[in-house]
């Protein structure tokens, strides 16, 4: 069980551990302190299939010596486990070779105020509600016409309370929490079958999707893909459905990663300022949406983000840089840091969306006489260093603008330099998780099939 006292005074349990890394001969230092209680539920055919509650606490604390640092960690919080954490970090941030970059934030950058951001949905639900949630959203996924098994719905609860303190002068804590729902279910009978899946998240309960109108919709796309066969290999259009475009999004994320470009391993990293998509195209990261599931008052460094276009018109306008590559690259950190309890900080989005279109998806695959609709990627063939891009892919064969018949078992490539060039986005943007995008048409792309 989680010791009340620490739950209580998070913050000044991460400020003490702070002074004594001090009084034992650190430089400066910061200590992150993350504790979080779960609540998970899964069920199959009508049976449970697990039902856990599980609870923990973690501490990490990072100590520079010079401008030599080390990062330890523990999940013990007694007097002599703290003691023998700061003594084994002071110790080998003495031993380790120096980094010019590695330092805490100025007392200048770090944040004094925090935002209202309404993340945490405190009071933790009953286990009968998560079997309901459950209970009804496998049923009625069961229920459509032609499923004939079914993977399990799962529901589940998470809470985590996050301090951080640091010797600069940064104190500061959140929680936040999420609520999730999901079901996966089979259609068809032997080599014929065809699974799809559907899931929702939230940081509120009461956002969530429906838990029937998840099964429902997981039940028909499993249905609609009954049939499917390979594509014949062809230059075509491609159209990314929703909850496979937010990936694009992801890859460019990556690529404006800091610590990517310092190292010279990301396409981007001689693009700043210049197009790297098409003109009417912007990509938003906001750490600061009210109830925004990537949603963050401070970042891992204790810097206040602010909301930023990544691309403005096509543009790229920023990175996402932490301390350590802001410096490597002569910059000032843009408050992107995250980390863990074992880990130094690295750059990474918060709430990151590709805006929306003008066109309607129906409006933007009209013209298409021939291409593929993108339902499910597979594999993770991106290079990040060059831009080429080879992903295993299934959804829908595309004739005179209406989708025809399912298609599975083909490969979908390109380079993304060239993607986010060609890409076109719809109108249909709902902020449903951390990363998100529309219906994105990216025309030009190789699909190889039979």
């Amino acid at each position: 069980m989680t010791d009340p006292a620490i739950t209580d005074n998070a913050l000044d349990f991460a400020t003490d551990l702070v002074a004594r890394a001090r009084r034992a001969g650190g430089d400066a230092a910061d200590a992150l302190y993350v504790e979080g209680t779960s609540l998970s539920h899964a069920r199959r055919l009508g049976h449970t299939e697990k039902l856990e509650r599980a609870e923990g606490r973690d501490i990490g604390l990072r100590v520079f010596v010079g401008r030599r640092q080390a990062m330890v960690s523990s999940s013990d919080t007694s007097p002599a486990a703290l003691a023998e954490l700061v003594e084994r970090a002071i110790a080998m941030a003495r031993a380790v070779p120096e980094d010019s970059f590695a330092g805490l934030a100025g007392p200048d950058e770090i944040a004094r105020t925090f935002p209202a951001l309404d993340i945490d949905d405190a009071a933790e639900p009953g286990l009968e509600v998560l079997i309901e949630r459950a209970r009804a959203c496998e049923d009625a996924a069961r229920a459509v016409s032609g499923i004939t098994n079914s993977e399990g719905a799962e529901a589940g609860w998470s809470r985590s309370r996050i301090a951080l303190a640091a010797s600069n002068g940064f104190a500061g804590s959140y929680a936040t929490a999420r609520h999730a729902l999901g079901v996966s279910v089979i259609a068809g009978e032997g080599l014929g079958m065809q699974r799809d899946w559907e899931y929702t998240s939230a940081i509120h309960g009461g956002d969530l999707e429906d838990a029937a109108e998840i099964g429902a919709r997981a039940g028909r796309r499993a249905v609609a893909r009954l049939g499917a066969r390979k594509a014949k290999s062809a230059r075509v259009p491609v159209i990314y459905d929703p909850r496979v475009a937010n990936s694009l999004v992801r890859h460019l994320a990556g690529a404006v990663n800091g610590a990517a470009v310092a190292r010279g391993t990301s396409f981007l990293k001689d693009k700043l300022g210049a197009r790297v998509m098409a003109p009417g195209l912007g990509i938003v990261d906001d750490p600061h949406r009210p109830r925004g599931l990537a949603s963050r008052p401070f970042d891992g460094e204790g810097i206040l983000a602010t909301r930023r276009r990544v691309v403005d018109a096509g543009l790229l306008t920023t990175w996402f840089l932490d301390c350590r590559s802001a410096r490597q690259l002569g910059m000032k950190t843009t408050g992107h840091a995250s980390r863990g309890t074992s880990s130094a900080p690295s750059p990474s989005a918060s709430n990151l969306y590709l805006e929306a279109g003008t066109e309607s998806p129906a409006a933007l695959m009209a013209d298409i006489a021939s291409g593929l609709y993108v339902t499910e990627l597979i594999g993770m063939g991106v290079n990040l260093l060059t831009g080429d891009y080879s992903r295993g892919a299934a959804g829908f064969w595309i004739e005179h603008g209406q989708l025809a018949h399912p298609v599975n078992e083909i490969t979908i490539a390109g380079n993304l330099k060239d993607m986010f060039l060609a890409m076109r986005a719809a109108d249909d943007l709902v902020l449903r998780h951390g990363t998100d995008a529309p219906t994105l048409r990216v025309d030009g792309m190789t699909v190889a099939g039979a």
